[in-house]
């Protein structure tokens, strides 16, 4: 379910995940029912952007941003994650649900069941996941880290 890159990787491994993101990017692109969402987030002068953009066979759908004062960059990731799975789900024939984000260890913060100060996310981004997984059992989702120097 997590794709991932050690931070401490060399050029060439760098090189080497950049070109597996570029294939994951045209596989998604050609498949109708997967809906590709990729998300940032940042914070200056303490305040939080949140924005994720969802591509669907090839096409932009939908782009949304988020302004928020005084919250963590874990929040801020977390809420731009959220958004994304939410816009993806509401998309008629989406199977597949491919997030692509700078902060991998928010989203394993999803499936964390712990007792930790990002519950509120997590248990809005599950109800969600378990809506879109009972309406068919052959839905899916996966998350890949693109690390910002990649871009």
């Amino acid at each position: 379910m997590f794709n991932h890159i050690k931070s401490d990787r060399s050029k060439n491994q760098n090189k080497i995940r950049d070109q597996e993101l570029d294939d994951m990017v045209l596989r998604c692109s050609s498949e109708p029912n997967t809906a590709l969402v990729i998300t940032d987030a940042s914070i200056k002068n303490n305040i939080a952007t949140s924005i994720s953009h969802i591509h669907s066979a090839n096409c932009p759908l939908i782009k949304t941003g988020h302004h928020a004062s005084f919250v963590t960059s874990m929040e801020a990731e977390l809420f731009a994650i959220r958004c994304g799975i939410n816009q993806a789900c509401s998309i008629n024939n989406v199977s597949k649900i491919v997030i692509v984000t700078d902060s991998i260890h928010a989203a394993k913060k999803i499936l964390d069941c712990g007792s930790h100060p990002y519950q509120i996310h997590s248990a809005a981004i599950l109800s969600e996941l378990c809506t879109f997984f009972s309406s068919n059992e052959s839905n899916s989702i996966e998350f890949w880290e693109c690390p910002s120097k990649l871009r």
